[in-house]
């Protein structure tokens, strides 16, 4: 499963979709940032596959960033992943 996160201003956590095959994740992830590149301002509609009832709609002038990574063994444990994870010291 394959994972493509949105940082949208103002909102303080990613909105997440999750794509089962690994070109349709990199198809969405040139996609969104195709579409937030442009000055055009576009609604960006997503659908999960994993929740299928899952929708998500924002404006792409609203998007700071996209984020696609891999979910398994190793990212289970509920961490963000990419630069939102951080590391502490004990």
């Amino acid at each position: 499963m394959f994972t493509i996160d949105l940082l949208v201003r103002y909102i303080p956590v990613p909105l997440s979709v999750e794509k089962k095959e690994e070109s349709e994740a990199q198809a969405l992830y040139n996609s969104i940032l195709e579409i937030i590149k442009s000055e055009e301002v576009q609604i960006i509609q997503l659908t999960c596959d994993k929740q299928i009832d899952k929708k998500i709609a924002v404006l792409s002038n609203q998007v700071t960033g996209v984020v696609i990574s891999q979910k398994d063994a190793v990212n289970a444990g509920g961490k963000a992943p990419g630069f939102f994870a951080a590391l502490t010291e004990k």
